[in-house]
């Protein structure tokens, strides 16, 4: 099997192209438009369409990511994408006998979501998969899971202890970032020459691993002083990352090379590239 198919989900027949994204499975709107409709222009059928819906007053832009998924060349474009909810939204503006079946075929999805969220191995199996058929080697992928872990049990003290708002839990992780690598998570992006894409996807192992001390150690002290409150908690968050920074420098002092890097894998799989890093030695 092409690592791309497990990608795709089949509806009737109809192949139809997804990714994981913010924490869901976002779905080609195009792919959509063209298994119930059967239009040989499902481009064009979803121009107009969305010309239509915008005029009713569904807000696209908020509603639709440019996200990229394979083409049929085996090359990656930016594509529409919506999340299951909006496809119902969609799936509702489109006159077809095949509607219902497909709003039936989504719930499903969702349901297979419900359950990943009641046993998390489930949703484990699934993240190490994707990653996997995204081309990253199993060490890489069992970094990236754990960090993921790492990083919810810190969200979860927050809440906890009254940070409640995305825009704070933003404002924290900007502040370990910045303790750890000298760099807020918007400018590692830049420096990483990302837009869209997951930060963390595009770290190696050290970078990886040096996130993970720095929101570790913040969840410790979180705990260790029982910090109420948002002041109190960006305190904790802020040392928890010198902690980490001040041994990224040391690291780097021994290495004779910086931790942070420009790499990412756009363009190139983490799994070959590590097999030509190794190659180069």
């Amino acid at each position: 099997m092409n690592p791309s198919d497990k990608a795709l989900v089949v509806f009737q027949g109809k192949k139809i192209r997804r990714t994981w994204f913010s924490d869901e499975w976002w779905f080609s709107v195009v792919d959509i438009v063209e298994a119930l409709t059967e239009s040989g222009r499902a481009r064009k059928y979803w121009s107009d369409l969305k010309t239509r819906l915008t005029e009713e007053g569904f807000e696209l832009s908020a509603k639709i990511g440019q996200l990229k998924l394979v083409s049929p060349d085996g090359k990656s474009y930016l594509t529409d994408c919506v999340n299951t909810k909006n496809a119902f939204r969609i799936i509702q503006s489109i006159p077809s006998k095949k509607a219902e079946p497909f709003k039936q075929w989504l719930a499903q999805v969702g349901y297979d979501r419900v359950q990943e969220i009641e046993n998390p191995e489930l949703a484990q199996k699934r993240m190490k998969e994707i990653y996997n058929a995204k081309g990253y080697s199993d060490d890489w992928i069992e970094k990236r899971v754990r960090g993921i872990a790492i990083r919810d049990e810190l969200t979860d003290e927050w809440k906890k202890r009254g940070v409640l708002e995305e825009r704070d839990y933003a404002i924290l992780t900007a502040e370990i970032s910045k303790a750890t690598f000298g760099m807020t998570p918007s400018e590692y992006k830049k420096f990483k020459r990302l837009k869209k894409e997951n930060l963390r996807d595009h770290m190696n192992d050290l970078e990886l691993i040096f996130s993970m001390l720095g929101e570790r150690v913040s969840t410790e002290i979180t705990r260790k002083e029982d910090a109420q409150g948002y002041m109190k908690v960006e305190g904790a968050a802020k040392r928890g990352g010198r902690i980490a920074g001040n041994a990224r420098k040391e690291t780097e002092q021994e290495l004779g090379r910086p931790i942070t890097s420009k790499e990412n894998y756009l363009s190139e799989p983490e799994k070959k590239k590590k097999l030509e890093d190794k190659g180069k030695k």
